[in-house]
């Protein structure tokens, strides 16, 4: 096993399953999200069992966490690889001949996400944490109804939070306007189907961080 991360292409074939793992979270979560928009009492009971249920918090949240982590780390580590195989040459090369400005870049957009990333554990996980383990409360209740909406609401009364949010759901569509074709053409299975799976992938791309950015916005007017 170890020498299958060791290999070029090991790396690439894990970076590939930790982004599927990775973007099959982000339409449940967008799924979650988007109720908020037309229905309180939906979005609460769907988020109290996502923060109740023993299989999720105790066996998939673990696994989510490792995977966003892993999948970060990997891409850190490709980039670095691969900017050493190139060495000076790297630097010469006009990478715009042959790729987008986004795939050159990668590591940034990463690191901006990372960063979205942990302000979002900040807003929403660690308070979590603390009101069900700490605290001790775990009937997700406050003033005797369930307190998630209006916890999400809070967070979007600041613009400046707003506004952080939204940059971020950019800079994670134009990620994944990249890393959605590279992930399965990593795994080898483009071949015939790479206009396809780009134009698919285009979709999710714009899809999936609208969605984000239209429940931010929403609630930022709307409370």
């Amino acid at each position: 096993m170890s020498g299958f991360f060791k290999s070029s292409v090991g790396r690439k074939v894990a970076m590939a399953l930790s982004a599927f793992f990775l973007m099959f979270f982000l339409i449940i979560h967008l799924a979650v999200n988007i109720t908020s928009l037309f229905s309180e009492n939906l979005f609460n009971e769907m988020s109290h069992f996502m923060g109740t249920n023993p299989l999720i918090q105790f066996a998939l949240q673990p696994v989510l966490i490792f995977g966003v982590v892993f999948h970060f780390v990997m891409g850190f580590v490709l980039e670095l690889k691969n900017k050493k195989a190139n060495g000076v040459a790297y630097v010469r090369n006009n990478g715009a001949a042959n790729s987008t400005w986004m795939s050159r870049n990668m590591i940034y957009s990463g690191l901006a996400i990372l960063a979205f990333i942990a302000l979002h554990f900040i807003d929403f996980w660690i308070p979590e944490l603390n009101t069900k383990y700490v605290v001790g409360d775990m009937s997700g209740m406050h003033d005797g109804n369930f307190r998630y909406y209006h916890e999400l609401v809070e967070k979007f009364h600041n613009p400046a939070r707003v506004v952080a949010y939204v940059v971020a759901f950019v800079l994670l569509g134009l990620h994944l306007a990249h890393g959605f074709t590279s992930a399965f053409q990593s795994m080898g299975i483009t071949a015939g189907r790479k206009k396809t799976l780009q134009s698919i992938g285009k979709a999710y791309s714009i899809i999936i961080p609208l969605g984000f950015v239209i429940v931010a916005v929403f609630h930022f007017f709307n409370h």
